[in-house]
């Protein structure tokens, strides 16, 4: 792996640097939500902190630690499609990534002989991902999760010997 990603990381903690880069950037102001979910996110990796007065600024720390760390190392398997927040931020294209995220997800989220509400389903499956509807159809056309013959439940399918 290249050592590229500790110049990147160094140039963070150099204010000039930071500076030049925020110019480069700016996109004009954020509607409220999007800068609050931004907030919510710096905040979550450790790049800014809230002072006294409730102004944001810059905290090095994150940056400072990375640097003093060995290189991060890259998730594998289902992991490698999770966010920072352990939730799933994007869908394998290829299908037997696919397979496998799906598996892990039912796996965590589904006991064997559970048999749950759609709600309780969607509830359980919003650990996972933003759109708990889209997971569960997947889930579905994975075979990894079924309807009940009422169709009002869910519960993942008897294993077949």
């Amino acid at each position: 792996m290249s050592e590229r990603w500790r110049g990147v990381v160094a140039a963070l903690l150099n204010p000039d640097l930071r500076a030049v880069l925020a110019e480069t950037m700016a996109a004009g102001p954020l509607p409220d939500a999007r800068r609050r979910r931004a907030i919510e996110r710096l905040h979550e990796l450790g790049l800014v902190r809230e002072t006294a007065s409730g102004a944001l600024e810059f905290d090095e720390t994150a940056v400072r630690g990375i640097l003093s760390d060995n290189p991060p190392v890259r998730p594998s398997g289902p992991t490698r499609f999770l966010g920072a927040d352990g939730r799933i931020d994007r869908y394998p294209a290829q299908h037997a990534e696919r397979d496998e995220l799906l598996r892990w997800v039912a796996e965590r989220a589904f006991g064997d002989a559970e048999v749950l509400t759609e709600q309780q389903t969607n509830e359980r499956l919003s650990a996972f991902t933003g759109d708990a509807a889209v997971l569960r159809r997947h889930l579905v056309d994975a075979g990894l999760l079924e309807r009940t013959r009422s169709g009002s439940e869910y519960a993942r399918p008897a294993a077949s010997d």
